[in-house]
């Protein structure tokens, strides 16, 4: 099996887990991933991510042309940014999660960071997590927001919208997913119950050790 083959079917089998487990819905959210010659697999626009053909999958080459398969999801400028300002990144999840995306509503969120330190894989997987302005769906707009961000955040939350987050393969950028969606419930069960935080100290030793791949 070709490199590129094995990525399609890995594509499509973690979007058949992630939708099966409601953590997006309908045709919402969109995977990227890059290929060794340069290239993104992208997955279609109005394609349910629980029934994805990986066949089917939008192919670029390494100067940015729809090459092969559906035409691509309309963010795209989403996924290119990260691309263009990480180095390091090797795929982009985009979901329309529940818990990510209702925390972005509340008005008392820190938009530079908008996850309290609750777990220790919080800070490792994740770093601050910048909520981005409302944009709307497929607004070029939502691009050059993380440009400007210089490659400085792996995750963000787009408000009323959803989390993206980048991550050096496409299982580690699922992992991080999980990660933001679940401290995201967290967050939101804790609000206003006054929870004991992991200190500065606790999280300057996190970062120090793991040298988490964020910033």
């Amino acid at each position: 099996m070709s490199a590129e083959t094995a990525l399609r079917e890995q594509i499509c089998t973690i979007a058949r887990s992630i939708f099966d487990r409601g953590l997006t819905g309908g045709a919402s959210g969109n995977i990227s991933a890059r290929l060794p010659d340069g290239g993104l697999l992208v997955t279609p626009t109005g394609a349910s991510m629980g029934t994805l053909d990986p066949a089917r999958l939008s192919r670029f080459d390494a100067e940015g042309r729809h090459i092969d398969g559906d035409r691509p999801t309309k963010e795209m400028p989403l996924h290119t940014a990260f691309y263009d300002t990480r180095a390091s990144t090797g795929a982009v999840v985009h979901l329309h999660s529940t818990h990510s995306t209702a925390l972005s509503m509340l008005r008392d969120v820190d938009p530079e960071n908008m996850l309290p330190p609750l777990t220790a894989y919080s800070i490792m997987r994740l770093g601050k997590v910048v909520r981005l302005p409302y944009f709307r769906p497929g607004d070029p707009a939502m691009g050059e927001a993380v440009r400007g961000l210089a490659g400085r955040r792996s995750a963000m939350v787009l408000a009323h919208h959803g989390p993206v987050v980048a991550g050096k393969d496409l299982e580690a950028a699922l992992y991080a997913m999980e990660e933001l969606e679940e401290t995201s419930k967290l967050a939101l069960l804790l609000r206003d119950r006054d929870p004991v935080l992991l200190s500065d100290a606790e999280v300057m030793e996190l970062v120090r050790i793991h040298k988490p791949d964020w910033d």
